[in-house]
């Protein structure tokens, strides 16, 4: 008998299937302008994007554009690339303006999907930015889809890691620009320790495009991005703690997998106290739960999961001296992240490694919060469904199931469980073998490099050729995954999620072209490709014939995402495959959760060796277990996220604080409004409201006006002087130091006080929130321990850090107003000394500019200016304080001879 919910839904739909019905309208009207479109010229399809942004710069809305603008960009691509798009593409690229996810399958181009909204949201002209996950695809994809952009009249711009920080303004200048989210993040960390509003690259936060969203902002969400500079270097420390680690036995320490946690026992700590005292690390008199012990005990922890958590070939390689984590999700090497918080230096040590000095952190923020700035926000992957709930609650995004193009011909098997590991891998070898007898493309999928290269030792010794895919053969990538659907091919691959390149039937035809073109590069190149596509076409058939791409997984993932993506590379296009899932009790996932259990069952039933059961139910409980971990991790980021919001409100702060001082031409004002709250904040505290004049501290108050006030006036005369009160003195004192800096602007000149002023804020903001940081890390790490007693961690840290921060705004006020007390202009000697030493740098820049061969003058960067004498300003001309020195030196005019303008 069917539910109430099954009939409903039988009548009125899904609420998928309402939100694909509502968008048909506008497909149809989009259709119907295709016969217009075709007849423009090509300079036709860019005179209508001017039309178009003129348009939406008048105040047109974009859902109005939209017809025209997707009809637009339709015709470019298929003049461009020869690509028409489907009308399911259009509908991914409706929901994706709209700011919702689009789930697509694999293989259904969700590249070109992405330039329709990227297309109508730069018509503003603030810029579009496409995420992706790695540089190769941010690479690819802008070169690929920037010919539809051209076409259209736009530009595109792409940012890469190891980028020349010089490029970058013109990439962010660009209608659409492609990167990573690591770059994307990290530039907006960069942009906010600028000192200059010229150099900042990310102008405006418009409209996001993430491709493969669920890596990106669920996956990788789970670690901070953060800017950091070096520490002292502690190298003997975390080498004289690794030493202790392997002596403990398992009475001294409790690993639980689930949480990924390892704590020390009672007698653990007894132990440890013993080795370390011993080892000099802690003091006689000393125990661990003395508070001086904070930072041992800290890195005694540290040491303990880098050995009992972190594996190598699992979570890191060990490559040229070098520990590089392993992405979990996508099996790629991440070079550059490292673990914070001395986990990394744990891990140098017990792989006896060099020890790379510890960082403080300089900026940070979490992808969460960085993408949450954006004014749009959308996305794309295969696989989104099973966390819509995150998306909703984290980023208010929606998540639509986009129809495919054509129907899906593939056959989803019951998963097989096994009672051992060895009886799975013999059974999934007995398939491949025979798989691969008929020609059947095989894609192995493992969770990790340690298991991947297991499984190609016993296909090596069962005599089957194949490919491996993992962090050590990353530069292969994209050349093993295109050649994953020949016929009779054999993958490993350590996770799917995110390759980027579509496993195609019978193999890649652009690669094999390329291929044939690079051995016989006098052929004619139309010849080549018809014989390379005919020769294609006849091994997709046999492969089509032999069943498709057959993807078996060796265990299931703790996350059922993961599970789809690897299948959704099968079947691509309305192709036939087939997938498996080859499991068994001796699996993380089903160790953890309840095999003991399994296992009775499989006994009482009579399992024999080498039999696996296979049955729907156990596909449901594998799948609930899969949720229950998938709920644990959302919940782990969603606290993440709220210790990081209590910052993120003090970041914006800072950072939109920082840009106004920068865009900012006079800043006398605002350090004329700190200075007059570090004045009432003096007269407050020396002379309190509501007391009588001999209550007051006169002296002291003398003593700090002119530490942080700079001036020397008769504080204690004007105390003593009939009927004057606390608020005459603080008028005379914001008097004098008002004229005291106005004799400075008239003595370093106008424009030279303006510059100063910026430096000194910018440089005093800077050192305050470095210092902040600090802080909160350290009270981040330590406030969970209040929930002891009873009181909640979270409220502690909001109230705290909200006093922290009133301290770093009165600390920065005073820091800007001393400095520019002290500051004084150069006296005529140390003018002097100035001049002989940039005239020393002149010199050198000239002994290194090459001389002309003939009489004829050269024109290079280290040229003096026509007419320049280096004692007579009258003849530098008038350079911008960011303009090379007319001097020739090749530095900048403000770091040269400018500093004495």
């Amino acid at each position: 008998m069917l539910g109430f919910g099954t009939i409903a839904k039988k009548v009125f739909g899904t609420p998928n299937d309402r939100k694909i019905k509502a968008t048909r309208p506008l497909i149809d009207q989009i259709n119907a302008l295709e016969p217009e479109f075709e007849k423009l010229s090509d300079d036709g399809l860019k005179e209508k994007t001017e039309d178009l942004r003129k348009r939406a710069l008048d105040g047109t809305s974009l859902d109005d554009l939209l017809p025209e603008a997707f009809a637009n960009c339709r015709e470019a691509a298929r003049r461009a690339l020869g690509l028409r798009a489907f009308d399911v593409q259009l509908m991914g690229g409706v929901f994706l303006h709209q700011g919702n996810i689009a789930e697509m399958k694999t293989g259904e181009g969700k590249t070109l999907v992405a330039t329709f909204p990227a297309y109508l949201n730069a018509l503003t002209g603030k810029g579009v930015h496409v995420v992706t996950v790695n540089d190769y695809l941010a690479r690819r994809d802008s070169e690929w889809m920037g010919k539809v952009f051209a076409a259209l009249g736009m530009t595109t711009g792409v940012i890469y890691p190891g980028m020349n920080q010089a490029e970058k303004p013109a990439a962010y200048g660009s209608d659409v620009t492609y990167g990573t989210n690591n770059e994307f993040g990290f530039d907006y960390l960069r942009d906010n320790l600028k000192s200059d509003l010229a150099e900042v690259c990310q102008k405006y936060h418009n409209f996001a495009i993430v491709d493969e969203v669920d890596s990106i902002l669920i996956d990788e969400a789970r670690t901070p991005l953060i800017i950091s500079g070096p520490a002292e270097d502690r190298s003997e420390l975390y080498q004289k703690i690794d030493a202790v680690i392997p002596a403990l036995t398992e009475d001294h320490f409790t690993i639980d997998e689930k949480t990924r946690n390892v704590t020390f026992t009672d007698d653990g700590n007894e132990y440890l106290e013993q080795q370390l005292q011993a080892r000099g690390l802690l003091d006689p008199e000393q125990s661990l739960y003395d508070p001086e012990s904070t930072t041992i005990v800290h890195h005694v922890n540290q040491g303990l999961r880098a050995h009992k958590l972190f594996q190598k070939d699992k979570d890191y390689i060990v490559r040229d001296g070098e520990v590089v984590l392993i992405d979990e999700f996508t099996g790629r090497m991440m070079a550059g992240r490292r673990l914070s918080e001395g986990l990394h230096q744990a891990i140098e040590a017990k792989e006896g490694e060099k020890i790379q000095p510890e960082n403080v952190t300089l900026a940070s923020v979490t992808f969460q919060n960085y993408f949450r700035l954006y004014d749009g926000l959308c996305g794309m992957t295969g696989t989104a469904v099973t966390e819509a709930e995150e998306f909703h609650e984290i980023y208010g995004l929606g998540v639509v199931e986009i129809p495919t193009n054509r129907e899906i011909a593939r056959i989803d098997e019951d998963d097989q469980v096994y009672r051992t590991a060895r009886e799975k891998y013999e059974a999934m070898i007995e398939q491949i073998k025979e798989a691969n007898a008929k020609g059947q493309p095989v894609l192995v999928g493992t969770t990790s490099i340690e298991k991947s290269e297991m499984l190609s030792q016993l296909l090596t010794q069962a005599g089957v050729i194949h490919n491996v895919l993992n962090a050590r053969q990353h530069e292969k990538e994209a050349e093993i995954v295109a050649d994953a659907g020949r016929l009779g091919a054999v993958t490993i691959a350590t996770n799917m999620a995110g390759r980027g390149t579509d496993i195609q039937l019978g193999g890649n035809v652009e690669m094999k072209v390329l291929a044939a073109m690079a051995e016989n590069p006098d052929a004619d190149p139309v010849e080549l490709r018809t014989a390379e596509e005919a020769k294609h076409a006849e091994e997709k058939q046999k492969v089509i014939d032999a069943g498709g791409l057959y993807v078996m997984a060796s265990e299931r993932h703790e996350s059922r995402r993961i599970d789809n993506q690897l299948r959704g590379r099968s079947g691509r296009q309305g192709d036939p495959g087939r997938t498996a899932f080859y499991l068994s009790l001796e699996d993380d996932l089903m160790r953890i959760f309840g095999s003991d259990r399994l296992d009775k069952v499989l006994k009482t039933l009579g399992l024999k060796e080498g039999e696996a059961i296979v049955h729907p139910w156990v596909n449901k409980s594998l799948e609930r277990a899969q949720a229950k971990v998938e709920g644990r991790n959302f919940d782990m980021r969603k606290n993440v996220l709220k210790f990081d919001d209590v910052m993120n409100e003090q970041r914006k702060v800072i950072f939109s604080q920082r840009r106004e001082i920068m865009g900012a031409e006079d800043l006398s004002e605002i350090a004329g409004d700190m200075r007059a709250q570090v004045i009432d904040d003096l007269i407050d505290t020396y002379m309190p409201p509501k007391s009588y004049a001999d209550q007051w501290d006169t002296e002291g108050l003398y003593a700090q006006v002119i530490e942080k006030l700079g001036v020397d006036v008769p504080v204690m005369e004007w105390a003593a002087e009939e009927g004057v009160d606390d608020e005459a003195i603080r008028e005379r004192l914001v008097k004098a130091t008002d004229e005291m800096m106005a004799k400075k602007a008239v003595a370093f000149g106008p424009e030279n006080m303006r510059n100063i002023e910026k430096q000194v804020l910018l440089q005093a903001i800077d050192s305050k929130w470095r210092e902040h940081l600090l802080t909160l890390e350290h009270l981040r790490s330590v406030v969970g321990f209040r929930g002891y007693a009873q009181r909640d961690p979270l409220n502690e840290y909001k109230t705290e850090a909200f006093q922290l921060f009133e301290g770093l705004l009165d600390g920065l006020r005073e820091t800007v107003t001393q400095q520019l007390a002290q500051l004084r202009p150069l006296t005529q000697e140390e003018q002097q000394q100035m001049m002989a030493q940039i005239a020393a740098q002149h010199q050198q820049a000239q002994a290194s500019v090459p001389k002309p061969a003939s009489g004829e003058p050269v024109k290079t960067e280290g040229q003096a200016r026509a007419g320049f004498v280096e004692d007579d300003p009258e003849t530098w001309g008038n350079p911008g304080r960011n303009e090379k020195c007319p001097c020739g030196s090749g530095n900048k005019f403000k770091h040269c001879h400018g500093r004495l303008q």
